[in-house]
């Protein structure tokens, strides 16, 4: 299995206007992301915000699916829901890859934007096959900073559809990339 993690970045994103900001916690993308990323091998899923409030509401969401009530009804959530890290920043995330893993993470980012030099997913496929400890980032609200982009080690290829619509949620497009670096082939 590759030496994946995951971040999902709620600051330093944008909102419609291009502003930087720090985006709320969603539900459902815990219980989506999570899962997908069981389902596919990844090693752990950070949720990252600055913001305490938001850190709160991520600890209680995954304390009742851990130990709670939740955790009796669905087991198989808690599995998934097991994944869950909490981070500030994605320094922390860096550091907590460094001090698992043993080595420098790369990290690769998504962006649904066109017109970066990207990286292809089959191209990524065979990278995380290396061994080498990845983060895959993904953003929230608008997506990620510029700043935060360009200090990427990857930009993935942006995921293309059949229209010219082009607004994914973050976890449905979290589940066609794991698909498409993870999935078996054939």
């Amino acid at each position: 299995m590759p030496n994946l993690s995951v971040a999902l970045m709620h600051y330093p994103v944008v909102n419609k206007a291009d502003d930087t900001i720090a985006s709320a916690v969603t539900n459902l993308d815990l219980h989506d992301i999570s899962r997908a990323a069981k389902t596919y091998g990844v090693n752990r899923f950070f949720v990252v915000t600055p913001l305490v409030d938001q850190q709160t509401l991520v600890e209680r969401i995954v304390s009742h699916w851990m130990d709670g009530a939740g955790a009796r009804y669905n087991p198989k959530r808690r599995e998934a829901m097991a994944l869950i890290r909490i981070a500030g920043a994605f320094e922390d995330v860096l550091d907590s890859v460094r001090a698992e893993d043993g080595g420098e993470p790369k990290t690769v980012v998504t962006s649904a934007k066109a017109g970066k030099q990207t990286t292809r997913f089959g191209k990524m496929r065979s990278l995380l096959e290396e061994g080498t400890p990845f983060v895959l980032v993904f953003g929230t609200a608008w997506g990620l900073t510029e700043p935060f982009i360009a200090k990427a080690d990857y930009i993935l290829e942006p995921i293309t559809g059949a229209s010219e619509y082009n607004h994914l949620s973050v976890r449905s497009a979290a589940a066609i990339i794991f698909d498409r670096l993870l999935g078996r082939t054939g």
